[in-house]
C-alpha cells in the first residue's frame, strides 16, 4: 500500500501532526473576532442557527463567506453569489497550484481534504515546511502537518461563528445588525494597505462600489471586486516596470 492510501499513523506523523497544530496555535486568536462577527450577519441574513452554522463548517473561507451572504439577505441570484465568492477567492488558485506540485502523489481522497482545508494561514506554514531546511515529505508526515495547522483553524471558525450565531439568533431585530458586515471588511481592509497598489485597488473598489450601487442583482459589488484586482495588477505592473528601468 502507497504512503498516501496507508491508514496507519506513525509516531512521525503524530508528531508532525503536533507540530503543526504548535505553529497555528499564535495566529487563531486573530480569527476569533472574525468568526463571531460573520456569524452575527449569517443569522442577520435571514439563516436559522443550524443553516448558519452549516454554512460556516462546510464553507470555510471567512471572506468569501460574508460577502457570500450580504448577496444572499438583498436577494440576489445565485449566479452572482457564486461568481463574487470565487472573485473573492482567486488567491486560493495560486495557493492551490503551488500546493499541487508538493501533493501530486496524494491520493485523491487526501487532495479533496487538502483542497478543503485550504487556507493563507496553512498554505504559508505548510509551504515553509515543505520548501526549508528539514523538509517534510508532503506525501508522508507533510500531510499531517498541514492537517495539524488546518484543523485547529477550522474548529475555531466554527466554534467563534457559533458564537457569533447564537448572540444573533438573540439581539431583537429592531438592532440591525447590518453594520456587522461593513465593519468587519473594513477592519480586514485598513491592515492590508501597505503600499501604492493596495491603495489604488482600494480606491478603484470604493468608488466603483458607490458609482455601482444599486444596479439590478446587486451586481455592484462583483464590477467593485474585478475593479479593485484589475487596478492592482495593473499598479503593481508599471510599479515592476519602473523598478526596472531605474535599475538598467
Amino acid at each position: 500500500m502507497s504512503r498516501s492510501g496507508s491508514s496507519r499513523l506513525s509516531s512521525d506523523s503524530r508528531a508532525a501532526f503536533r507540530s503543526g497544530v504548535r505553529d497555528v496555535l499564535p495566529a487563531l486568536p486573530a480569527n476569533v473576532p472574525f468568526g463571531v462577527i460573520a456569524g452575527v450577519a449569517t443569522v442577520g441574513a435571514g439563516f436559522d442557527p443550524v443553516q448558519a452554522t452549516a454554512f460556516a463548517g462546510m464553507l470555510f473561507a471567512g471572506a468569501a463567506q460574508v460577502a457570500a451572504v450580504e448577496l444572499l439577505g438583498q436577494n440576489a441570484p445565485i449566479a452572482v453569489v457564486v461568481l463574487t465568492a470565487l472573485v473573492v477567492n482567486l488567491r486560493y488558485l495560486m495557493y492551490s497550484a503551488s500546493l499541487g506540485a508538493h501533493f501530486r502523489d496524494l491520493s485523491a481522497r487526501w487532495k479533496v481534504v487538502v483542497a478543503f482545508f485550504l487556507l493563507d494561514v496553512t498554505y504559508a506554514l505548510s509551504v515553509a515546511q515543505f520548501e526549508g531546511r528539514d523538509r517534510l515529505d508532503p506525501a508522508g508526515d507533510g500531510r499531517w502537518y498541514y492537517l495539524g495547522t488546518a484543523i485547529p483553524l477550522w474548529a475555531a471558525w466554527v466554534g467563534s461563528s457559533v458564537v457569533g450565531i447564537v448572540f444573533g439568533a438573540r439581539v431583537p431585530e429592531g438592532w440591525h445588525l447590518d453594520f456587522a458586515i461593513p465593519l468587519l471588511f473594513m477592519g480586514l481592509l485598513f491592515p492590508a494597505l501597505d503600499g501604492r497598489p493596495s491603495y489604488l485597488a482600494a480606491g478603484a473598489a470604493a468608488v466603483l462600489a458607490v458609482a455601482g450601487f444599486g444596479l439590478p442583482f446587486n451586481v455592484g459589488i462583483l464590477v467593485a471586486a474585478l475593479g479593485g484586482i484589475v487596478a492592482g495588477v495593473l499598479a503593481e505592473g508599471v510599479g515592476a516596470r519602473r523598478e526596472g528601468a531605474a535599475e538598467r
